[in-house]
Formats: structure tokens, C-alpha cells, sequence
């Protein structure tokens, strides 16, 4: 794995970990909850999908991975919109949200380049 991709993994784990800290911050209560374990999952799933991705055992398994990635970010999305209903950090929840679409945009890059590359 060369140093661009080293980074952009590093970079997804430090959107876990953001996302891990802004759940934290949430009032836990039976609203708040479900929520808070649906974006916990989608948005830890990228960068661990991505992980996988770069050590596939084969070129379907890869491309299968970084699929995957971008449906993650695509529910992430979905549920930091959702969270914006039960936390007042919405600067935050924006900022995130516009970090995961960049993500969407790379993985889609990514997926028409190895299209254009078959």
C-alpha cells in the first residue's frame, strides 16, 4: 500500500473516531439511540470496508470492498441528516456530512476508473 492510500485510511479512521466523538456528546434516550448505533455503524464500516478493499485477494474482491464503501457513505449520510434531530451540533453534523460526500466522490472515482480500466 503505497503513502496515498495509507493516508486516505488514516483519514477515514479519523472520521470514525469524529463521528464516535459527536455520538458521545448525544443525550442517549429512545430516540437518540437508534439513531446513534445506525450512524456509529455506517460510518465505521468505511474505513474498515476500505482496509479490506486494500488487501483484497483479488481484483473482484477489491472492487466488491470499495462498493460497499460507497453505500456506506451514502447511509451515512442519510443518518447524519437524522442526527442533526437529536443533537445541537449541527456545524459539526454538516461538516461531517460534507467530509462523507467527498468520500462518496472518491469512491465513485475510483469505481469509474476500474470500469474505464476493465
Amino acid at each position: 500500500m503505497d503513502s496515498k492510500e495509507q493516508q486516505f485510511e488514516k483519514r477515514l479512521q479519523n472520521f470514525s473516531l469524529e463521528i464516535i466523538g459527536l455520538c458521545k456528546k448525544i443525550k442517549e434516550d429512545t430516540i437518540s439511540r437508534p439513531i446513534i448505533s445506525q450512524i456509529i455503524r455506517s460510518a465505521t464500516s468505511i474505513g474498515a470496508n476500505y482496509s479490506e478493499a486494500n488487501n483484497a485477494s483479488s481484483r473482484s474482491d477489491f472492487r466488491n470492498k470499495i462498493f460497499i464503501c460507497k453505500k456506506e457513505t451514502q447511509e451515512t449520510k442519510y443518518w447524519l441528516k437524522l442526527t442533526t434531530s437529536v443533537s445541537d451540533e449541527s456545524a459539526k453534523i454538516d461538516e461531517l456530512w460534507k467530509e462523507c460526500n467527498e468520500y462518496s466522490l472518491i469512491f465513485q472515482k475510483i469505481i469509474s476508473t476500474m470500469a474505464a480500466n476493465k
